[in-house]
């Protein structure tokens, strides 16, 4: 299928561009845009704007992806807002290649937004930008997490993914960046000054000040365009996340053009989860799951791991799509770990686990494999002490299998 905008922007025109209908705030990169644009809505709720979320994928159901001030769209609903837009993509199909899931999704969530109506919409890039069905959003604020090397079909060098997820800054408007390496700062600094948008980037106009650790997450500091919020809980771990929750407090502040309300940034932040993404998901021995997929998510895991958590030994639960850096990912976690269990899980693009356990034991850690993470998490828990933690990664497929054996898809 040829990227292109013009399925959904067809769709889009019959309904009458309902995404144009609310001011929106635009999320693209590589890692943490799914957590940033959770915590962007948190804030903005927090703040008094009814703000839609729309991110992607989704564990267990598609509805967790459509939500508005945390309350996911209603099955009913969805089902409602489907059949009346099926019409329209019937309209479509037959003009070209037909209308994508994805594509669907996304013109429901805009369509859902609208009815309600929301005051604000926080759109997750489902992949890259430019050609992203999100695309059509007006991006009053496009916010930039950190890009790495990792879907193929962006492009093979960092500049190349940096193009296209640059895609999303439209003209005028504020982009809040993540740090960025060169090659794709540059990228991203040429685009904002060939569309006039103002460009504010970590390290120079916004910064984690300070944090440290605290029971269920940590305390930071931000320095933002505005102010400056001291002694900020936030209910999740690790340096990666407290730079997201930096990111999200400056995309609010550029959204209001003003500074925020501290008691509710302290609120928004202290209640704050991202299912999946180092979750705690139970306790002796401790289980946690975390959808890293490219190497600098594992590399990102592996150090919110060791500075959050303890262990007497780490049991390594682990399956990989085909179309990833099993060694580079393996490579950033492998080291970590006593013992590991290579997995396939139900993804169709799932890399065999024989694949996975050899780049483990390449690296001289003991490895076994199972037909499915369900079986891996039962011999990892039948293998680990109480004081043991087990490590379930890879994929969010993978994440999904391991919540479902749990009991946790719900």
């Amino acid at each position: 299928m040829v990227p292109d905008l013009a399925r959904i922007t067809a769709v889009a025109e019959l309904l009458d561009d309902p995404q144009l209908t609310y001011p929106t705030i635009h999320v693209t990169g590589t890692n943490g845009k799914t957590t940033t644009a959770r915590l962007i809505a948190d804030l903005a709720c927090e703040h008094g704007l009814t703000a839609g979320l729309y991110t992607s994928p989704h564990l267990h159901s598609v509805t967790e992806r459509i939500s508005v001030c945390g309350e996911t769209i209603p099955e009913a609903e969805f089902a409602e807002e489907y059949e009346r837009l099926l019409p329209y993509f019937l309209l479509v199909d037959p003009k070209g290649e037909r209308v994508t899931y994805f594509e669907a999704l996304t013109a429901l969530a805009f369509v859902w937004f609208s009815d309600k109506p929301v005051s604000l919409g926080v759109f997750e890039v489902g992949m890259g930008g430019a050609w992203d069905a999100t695309n059509l959003v007006a991006g009053d604020v496009a916010v930039i997490c950190p890009i790495a090397v990792d879907h193929p079909e962006l492009g093979s060098t960092v500049e190349q993914i940096a193009a296209e997820k640059a895609g999303i800054v439209k003209p005028g408007k504020v982009v809040v960046c993540r740090e960025q390496t060169p090659e794709a700062f540059q990228v991203i600094q040429d685009r904002c000054e060939a569309f006039e948008a103002k460009l504010r980037y970590e390290g120079r106009d916004f910064a984690v000040l300070d944090r440290r650790r605290s029971v269920g997450g940590q305390v930071i500091g931000v320095r933002g365009l505005f102010d400056r919020y001291e002694e900020v809980p936030l209910g999740l771990f690790g340096e990666h996340a407290a730079r997201n929750a930096a990111a999200a407090i400056v995309a609010v502040e550029s959204f209001l053009e003003k500074a925020l309300t501290t008691d509710a940034v302290r609120s928004a932040l202290s209640a704050a989860n991202s299912p999946g993404r180092l979750e705690v998901v139970a306790h002796r021995p401790t289980i946690l799951v975390d959808g890293a997929h490219n190497p600098a998510g594992a590399e990102a895991l592996a150090s919110a791991l060791t500075e959050a958590f303890g262990w007497s030994r780490l049991h390594l639960v682990i399956a990989v799509s085909s179309n990833k850096d099993v060694d580079g990912i393996v490579a950033a976690l492998a080291p970590l770990a006593d013992r590991s269990y290579a997995a396939h899980n139900t993804s169709a693009r799932s890399a065999d686990a024989e694949r996975v356990a050899q780049a483990i034991a390449g690296i001289g850690v003991p490895v076994e494999t199972f037909g499915s993470v369900a079986d891996a998490l039962q011999a990892a828990r039948d293998s680990a002490g109480a004081d043991d933690l087990i490590l379930v990664t890879g994929s969010l497929y993978t994440v999904a299998d391991a919540r479902r054996a749990l009991g946790k898809a719900s």
